[in-house]
């Protein structure tokens, strides 16, 4: 899952991200409202957390150009400023939610988690491919009866592929939904993360062709599982 953060104070920015990243989530973040603007153009977002008070163009103007424009991922404001009027005019521009700075992070992971679930209605709460089974509340793996020990960048590709069953995910498809914009890898490491993820689920008892190579176009989950 692939979160833009818009936040121009990076005392907050930093940390919030670095939770968000230990959570299994991808998160770029942009210091200003046209430059999230851009990030929303280039790049394919399942959330976007929004604060108000932007540079170049504020929070509440981002969040109604991203709705004028046709996206629907969930958006989620954060702000100092808790009036029911400001509320209203966050709610009225198309944002999903609004959280009121300081906040909790457990209460606003819980929010995150919530509207992911929303933007997901059609996904099952626990996802499962054959004997592989990944839960997305708790963020625990397991194969069998057995936890699977996945890392952090594991678990967002399992993720990737079970939440995209049906298609075949090229190398820039998998690069875009696994890395952040500041920290982009070349080609290699995504046939380097597989072939580390394919030894693992072999290890766990997964068939060698788990993840199949569909040669040319990239890579897909075994259907005759």
């Amino acid at each position: 899952m692939r979160i833009l953060l818009v936040e121009d104070d990076r005392r907050i920015a930093e940390p919030l991200a670095e939770a968000l990243t230990n959570q299994h989530y991808v998160v770029d973040i942009a210091e200003d409202g046209q430059l999230g603007w851009q990030f929303v153009e280039a790049f394919e977002y399942n959330l976007l957390l929004l604060d108000v008070m932007l540079p170049k163009l504020d929070g509440v103007s981002l969040c109604r150009q991203v709705r004028s424009q046709g996206y629907q991922m969930p958006i989620l404001m954060l702000t100092a400023r808790d009036t029911t009027p400001d509320q209203v005019s966050g709610l009225d521009a198309g944002a999903d939610d609004y959280v009121v700075k300081p906040y909790k992070l457990q209460e606003l992971s819980a929010r995150i988690r919530a509207l992911l679930r929303r933007g997901n209605a059609s996904l099952p709460a626990v996802l499962e491919w054959g004997s592989l089974r990944l839960d997305p509340n708790s963020c625990e793996v397991s194969y069998g009866d057995s936890p699977f020990p996945a890392t952090p960048k594991e678990y967002r590709l399992l993720e990737l592929f079970l939440r995209s069953s049906s298609s075949v995910l090229s190398r820039s498809a998998i690069i875009e939904n696994l890395w952040s914009f500041e920290e982009p890898p070349d080609e290699d490491s995504v046939k380097a993360h597989i072939k580390r993820l394919r030894q693992k689920l072999k290890v766990a008892g997964a068939p060698d062709d788990f993840i199949e190579t569909v040669y040319g176009m990239g890579y897909r989950l075994n259907r005759n599982l």
